[in-house]
């Protein structure tokens, strides 16, 4: 049996946080292999490409990253211009990857099929934590390698497991037979996809800021062709999380996006269905009818010759399967991030710092990181990253004041509530925060701090019952 010394530490996915997790090893003399399943880094990233991004380039870069570019003659790009997927994967991700530190323990078509423990399968408890990992690597062929490593940084992300259309997180009926009139995720639609929507009817699906996207790329195509004809269906009526705080965003790109889409559907420029929830694709002709159910009962959207499915993803968990995870149940987070994001509850554009304590799992050193520790929740910024594999890699080399000196400041959305009005603003007297730590007398951690400095709270509504989800709407 081989023991953990001399292990490298395995990074799963070669984007932006796996990236930066590898520089932060590098930085601290640890040996490191990272495994990217695509032909380059960043795969994902490249997808979407043609997308601007709405953080500046001061929000995408790791320290630890820069520092090794900049040893190598790097110049950064200015702070705050905003980058495209292209321009992130152009100026910063594929110049780090063709360092000479980075090239000699990147592997790109290197697919991870699972996960494990050396002779042990999830059910062993005796001397777990000693046994080096398992990864099993496919390299496209069908053959099948097994490495061993010392610990284990998940930074697979979800761009490559999108959610369903279906409204009950499966398929809907007639999805898998309808593909061919489906896209998921963020389409090209005034790049390479033009084609494929120009002066025809779309539906998008979806509420989140990749609807967003493309919708407003569909307004500029229809601009040109006015055969272009747009339609919106979101599952929920309260739109006040994809609209945005507007001009009280501390990211004025998010804001603006936001405030074109409104602009748009108040136009007539895309026709809106809110409440609307999927349950089947059905052909009609070479067209497609969607069909749904809303608060008035059965409702049908078609025909219509496209529909981008923008429903977010979720994390692939069949990778770690025989890995012991402490998951959130219904976000499939990294269970201590759950209540801090949790959709259900708040819309607050930022969460409280955390670090390798919050994303470990009962498996001894393994860690998900990125976008993938946020499980189904839909708010992740790439800054949030690179803090997490600061933290998770100073735990791992043994610097525990290091990774417990957990620091994150997140720009405001502007977009602050539980409980919205359909096109209504947040009222004044709502808490303006992520959710209070669990067992804490208060609504949010904005209360929970103001409490323990001895003062009455942070001016928000009445705190909740601890461990219980606020029943006040001024609690978020």
């Amino acid at each position: 049996m081989t023991t953990l010394d001399n292990l490298p530490i395995a990074v799963i996915g070669a984007g932006p946080v796996g990236l930066a997790a590898a520089a932060h090893l590098i930085q601290r003399c640890l040996p490191v292999k990272v495994y990217e399943a695509d032909a380059t880094v960043a795969a994902n990233v490249r997808d979407w490409g043609h997308v601007r991004l709405f953080s500046p380039w001061e929000y995408n870069t790791d320290p630890a990253a820069r520092s090794l570019l900049q040893a190598h003659g790097w110049q950064e790009p200015p702070g705050k211009a905003m980058p495209t997927g292209s321009d992130l994967y152009e100026a910063y991700l594929r110049p780090l990857a063709e360092t000479p530190e980075m090239a000699v323990v990147i592997e790109t078509g290197a697919t991870v099929k699972a996960i494990t423990r050396q002779g042990a399968d999830k059910v062993l408890s005796k001397g777990r934590g000693t046994k080096p990992f398992v990864i099993a690597v496919s390299d496209g062929n069908g053959a099948i390698r097994r490495d061993l490593a010392r610990a284990v940084i998940d930074a697979s992300g979800t761009w490559t497991a999108p959610n369903p259309l279906g409204a009950g997180g499966i398929l809907a009926e007639g999805e898998a037979e309808s593909a061919a009139s489906l896209a998921y995720g963020i389409p090209d639609v005034l790049g390479r996809d033009r084609a494929t929507y120009e002066g025809r009817t779309t539906l998008v699906v979806g509420a989140g800021h990749s609807a967003a996207n493309v919708l407003l790329d569909l307004a500029r195509l229809a601009e040109r062709n006015p055969a272009t004809s747009i339609v919106w269906a979101t599952r929920g009526e309260n739109l006040m999380r994809v609209y945005g705080g507007g001009s009280a965003d501390q990211l004025p790109a998010r804001g603006q996006l936001g405030s074109s889409l409104k602009a748009l559907v108040d136009s007539g420029g895309a026709t809106l269905v809110a409440g609307f929830s999927v349950l089947r694709v059905r052909a009609a002709g070479e067209q497609v009818v969607v069909e749904g159910e809303t608060a008035q009962g059965f409702r049908e959207i078609g025909p219509v010759d496209r529909i981008v499915v923008a429903t977010g993803q979720r994390p692939d968990l069949n990778l770690t399967r025989e890995l012991r995870l402490d998951l959130d149940p219904w976000l499939e987070s990294a269970k201590a991030l759950g209540p801090l994001i949790d959709p259900n509850l708040h819309s607050c554009g930022s969460v409280p710092p955390h670090g390798h304590r919050e994303l470990a799992h009962p498996e001894p050193g393994f860690f998900t990181v990125g976008i993938k520790s946020y499980g189904r929740a839909p708010t992740f910024l790439m800054l949030t990253g690179y803090e997490q594999v600061r933290s998770v890699v100073a735990a791992i080399a043994g610097d525990l004041a290091a990774a417990d000196d957990v620091h994150l400041v997140l720009p405001e959305t502007g977009v602050c509530s539980t409980n919205l009005p359909v096109g209504g603003t947040p009222a004044s007297s709502e808490c303006c925060d992520a959710p209070a730590p669990v067992k804490v007398d208060a609504c949010c951690v904005a209360d929970a701090e103001a409490k323990a400095a001895g003062q009455s709270g942070c001016g928000c509504a009445p705190a909740r019952t601890p461990g219980k989800v606020a029943e006040s709407a001024g609690c978020c």
